[in-house]
């Protein structure tokens, strides 16, 4: 899909406007980019589960949303169509949404549907199975990859065997959909960037990768043990066949010295700068997925303030 040019939503205007670091909106040269960008449904879960205060937004009219924030990639979550899987009518006017406002179809992210390495063999079938709907439902969609889970339990060797038997199961076949398997740092050891590139070394499937989130390297919340973030977006982006900007709460400064780098999220410290040159250095060029989960800012300000720094670095690292 070639790139279009988008009119800003007044939210973006608006949010753009407070931004007054070098790496704003205003003084990015979008003439030439390194990579193009989408935004995760996720990224409107409060208003989507009505939990913002502000009008709910029906999950159909998550493309409008997307477009009025200029953005063209799609990333659904299945919990917001949990009961929709099948259906086909409900996925054609999705399809129908996302044309109608000129967007595109990326991926679905899918929980609750079991362990993929669950210490049962039986229980990881069970959870093939499961995910099978959701192939469908990708396929239906024209997406091009579930983005799946790789929790289990064991030890770090035996969680790598259990979780890589399952991924294969699941890879093959979504190598029949003409489907790629993605594994999300999401939790447990999966958060240890050495650890799910060796369950991808294992698995060994053309079909199976990564989805690396700047944020999620948390893999025990009550020991307060983190994977270093730089290091597992270097582990993981070999693998990667689309990625995760998670950002939290942006701060606003009139100081023009102040870099991104010096932008920190409010759990981790994210540098955006030096994580988009761990993405782009091997030649990674494709969507780059918003995923806003701050709580200082509305939900649509927090996508636009993502959105104008990555709409900076695009220009700036594609020259």
């Amino acid at each position: 899909m070639k790139r279009r040019k988008f009119i800003k939503s007044t939210t973006l205007t608006m949010a753009a406007s407070t931004i007054s670091w070098p790496y704003g909106l205003e003084s990015a040269d979008t003439s030439r980019t390194s990579f193009k960008i989408s935004l995760a449904q996720w990224s409107l879960h409060r208003r989507l589960l009505g939990r913002s205060g502000e009008d709910p937004l029906d999950h159909l009219d998550f493309a409008k949303t997307a477009r009025e924030l200029g953005i063209e990639g799609l990333e659904y979550v299945n919990q917001f169509f949990m009961d929709k899987a099948r259906d086909r009518e409900y996925l054609q006017e999705m399809n129908h949404r996302a044309s109608e406002e000129g967007t595109v179809n990326l991926l679905i992210m899918v929980d609750r549907e079991g362990q993929l390495g669950h210490p049962d063999s039986a229980e990881r079938k069970q959870t093939v199975e499961n995910h099978l709907k959701w192939l469908e439902a990708a396929a239906t969609l024209g997406c091009h990859s579930l983005r799946v889970n790789a929790a289990s339990r064991g030890t770090y060797q035996e969680q790598q065997k259990l979780a890589a038997d399952g991924l294969r199961q699941l890879s093959e076949k979504g190598d029949e959909f003409g489907l790629n398997v993605i594994v999300e740092n999401h939790g447990g050891l999966s958060s240890n960037g050495k650890w799910l590139a060796g369950v991808m070394d294992l698995v060994d499937h053309p079909r199976c990768g990564t989805l690396p989130d700047f944020g999620n390297f948390l893999i025990d919340q009550e020991k307060g043990e983190w994977y270093d973030i730089y290091q597992g977006m270097e582990d993981l982006m070999p693998y990667a066949k689309a990625v995760s900007a998670k950002s939290y709460d942006w701060g606003v400064s009139s100081d023009p010295n102040v870099t991104v780098s010096q932008r920190k999220g409010r759990e981790t410290q994210v540098d955006f700068k030096r994580s988009m040159d761990i993405v782009l250095k091997d030649g990674y060029h494709s969507y780059v997925g918003i995923e806003y989960e701050g709580s200082k800012h509305p939900e649509m300000e927090g996508i636009a303030l993502t959105k104008a720094v990555l709409d900076r670095l695009s220009a700036e690292l594609g020259s």
